[in-house]
């Protein structure tokens, strides 16, 4: 890292806060402007099951920053390049978690708006914080980053190729 350079990411907010906003923008919106409802006898099943599968990730991803000790918290600084648990497959799991909870609240609670809201959230995290934490990384860790970017993705697509949705690929 270049020297008086701060040990962060600079990220705008934590991911967290950001699609929690999006929820509310998108709770609010559906208040005051109720859009079209997705059944309830389909949403609620499928919001569930997409909430569940985001559990295990964010898990398994925070087990491997613990074991690493490296801050989960993007503000802070990281302490090495986690390569292991939800890592190996990702380098944006927390992310990727967050996405599919809030894809599966917008379901449970039969919100075409709150799932529409996804949208700006992902891209707000992708700019605001994925890319601020790649750069940060790279300045940071330098090659050992660049060889873990290049051998792992963002976050797999269903078309196999990188998508800008996920977690961090260290710490968050």
């Amino acid at each position: 890292m270049p020297s008086g350079s701060a040990d962060h990411a600079g990220v705008l907010a934590p991911a967290p806060v950001m699609y929690g906003a999006a929820i509310l923008v998108g709770l609010i919106a559906e208040y005051t402007q109720p859009l079209w409802r997705l059944p309830p006898s389909v949403s609620l099943w499928l919001g569930i099951a997409t909430i569940s599968a985001s559990f295990p990730i964010v898990l398994f991803a925070v087990k491997a920053l613990g074991r690493a000790q490296t801050a989960f918290d993007a503000r802070k600084p990281t302490s090495r390049i986690v390569t292991d648990g939800a890592y190996r497959y990702s380098r944006n799991p927390t992310y990727i978690s967050l996405t599919l909870l809030h894809i599966g609240i917008a379901l449970v609670l039969g919100s075409l708006w709150v799932l529409l809201m996804v949208i700006p959230a992902v891209i707000l995290t992708h700019w605001g914080v994925i890319r601020r934490e790649e750069r940060y990384l790279e300045a940071k860790f330098g090659h050992e980053y660049l060889r873990y970017k290049a051998a792992v993705r963002r976050a797999r697509s269903l078309g196999g190729r990188d998508a800008s949705c996920g977690s961090r690929a260290v710490s968050l």
